[in-house]
């Protein structure tokens, strides 16, 4: 490792200010900001998010511009691979981290910011149906107390603000799916979680100042995270560990070699002497040689509102971060400075700006119908992927040094990210099996293809809202 570098701490402002972004939105990706919100002259295609606006400006890192050697390359700047990173340079292994854009710039800055046990779409019912009870309640407790504890170890141990919330509601848009939510609870008890509440009707307007809701589950383990602070502390940990960091660097190409593997870019490379980590979401398989099409993609939106007249206790008493059971959901949590965030739908062709702000203002108005008030001053869009099985594929592979490769998160999973980068680093020191029991679970190519995505994504959509609308107390959300 090199010596420890003196690193500014990530710093939460007390509000969302409209600045410029200092990312490089590309493939697609948007942000929005309500033209009579912004305090200074922005190029209105290039405003930062909420995330971004709530944090003081940071470190930008030099990009790779020579060839040199290293233990491990870790590929990719968001939550995995600045938990992988971070972990690698607490036990002294020599790492270095290459981001082609800025450090959470991508999946980790532009999530829901919550916290939910599971893998991916695996809850525990899932984990029981597909593995034996010792597996189901390994992999459980590894994507629940485990992830959402090492997430409070961390911000611990480096003094980190990251807008740690606790509590959150599974609410029901129909009676039927206290069913549902019900058997969950029953198979997270069977496995030795006794963290979730069922609340009927009554009970859940304590929670959610609204009448759409039949009842809920109250889950003590999950609860809400400012994803962008929470990656750039795990990247200040590491660098103060004495790791190094290159942003724009982007990988184009991987070499298995007789020494390690080496890691190309454009500009330099490094040669990763016991191996590399890909931890670059939704474009993994731009990077992966065989098996690249277990997964596809598809898009997110989300928003946050204006300070909201009254506090955010007035929409939240409790202030719990919210799912609902709809076929598409809803989610949304209080932020800072009395603000909504909200978010929903998932879509296989990316909509514009205009039309997201539009969907999301109308499914406020629809969970708060007596706030007219409330109105969106940011919005963004984000990308991810799913797996045919609703679980996230881990896999290593490599002939001589290892290539470890995670993707597949469905929209979930900003613990699991975090807890994922830990196994990565046990596995690389062979200090247990955790992360065979990931790569354990297994995936088949969609032969759909990827760029079908458009297309495959609607029609699923559709065929499973006919299966809703037939069975309306049947719980399917996308």
């Amino acid at each position: 490792m090199s010596l420890k570098t003196a690193i500014k701490k990530p710093a939460l402002t007390h509000d969302a200010i409209c600045i410029q972004t200092q990312n490089e939105i590309t493939h697609g990706d948007w942000n929005w900001v309500n033209d009579k919100k912004q305090t200074e002259n922005l190029d209105p295609g290039n405003p930062a998010n909420y995330y971004e606006s709530t944090l003081s400006p940071w470190e930008n890192f030099p990009p790779l511009i020579e060839d040199k050697e290293c233990e491990l390359v870790v590929i990719g700047g968001g939550l995995l691979g600045a938990s992988a990173a971070l972990h690698l340079s607490e036990s002294g292994v020599d790492t270095v981290l290459l981001e082609k854009d800025r450090i959470g710039s991508a999946a980790s800055g532009r999530n829901g910011g919550q916290l939910t046990p599971g893998l991916a779409r695996w809850e525990a019912e899932s984990m029981l149906e597909n593995l034996s009870f010792e597996e189901a309640r390994r992999l459980w407790t590894f994507t629940s107390s485990e992830s959402m504890s090492l997430i409070d170890e961390i911000t611990a141990r480096y003094g980190l603000e990251v807008d740690r919330g606790r509590g959150h509601l599974t609410a029901a848009v129909h009676p039927g799916h206290l069913n549902s939510l019900v058997r969950e609870a029953d198979a997270r008890k069977f496995l030795g979680d006794e963290n979730v509440t069922i609340l009927g009707a009554y009970e859940i307007k304590s929670h959610i100042q609204s009448d759409i809701y039949h009842g809920g589950a109250l889950d003590m383990l999950g609860g809400q995270v400012h994803s962008l602070a929470l990656t750039r502390g795990l990247i200040y940990g590491f660098v103060t560990n004495g790791g190094t960091v290159h942003e724009q660097s982007e990988v184009i190409r991987l070499e298995e070699t007789d020494k390690g593997v080496r890691v190309h870019t454009s500009q330099g490379s490094i040669l990763a002497r016991r191996g590399v980590i890909l931890a670059v979401h939704s474009a993994t398989y731009t990077l992966l040689a065989q098996d690249n099409s277990t997964t596809i993609p598809f898009y997110t939106y989300v928003g946050t509102t204006c300070p909201v007249e009254g506090g955010t206790r007035s929409l939240l008493p409790t202030g719990k971060a919210v799912y609902d059971t709809q076929f598409q959901i809803d989610y949304y949590r209080p932020v800072r400075n009395e603000r909504l965030l909200f978010g929903g739908q998932g879509t296989g062709m990316r909509w514009h700006d205009d039309k997201t702000v539009d969907y999301l203002t109308s499914r406020l108005r629809a969970v708060f119908p007596d706030r007219d008030d409330l109105e969106l001053e940011f919005a963004w869009s984000g990308t991810t992927d799913l797996t045919l099985n609703g679980a996230t594929d881990c896999r290593k592979l490599g002939k001589r040094a290892p290539i470890y490769a995670v993707h597949g998160w469905s929209g979930h999973g900003i613990a699991q990210t975090v807890r994922i980068g830990k196994a990565i680093r046990d596995d690389v020191l062979r200090l247990n099996n955790d992360f065979n029991m990931l790569t354990s679970i297994k995936h088949r190519s969609l032969m759909i293809g990827r760029q079908l995505a458009p297309v495959a994504i609607p029609i699923a959509k559709t065929l499973m809202g006919i299966g809703t609308r037939l069975s309306p107390g049947k719980m399917v959300s996308f």
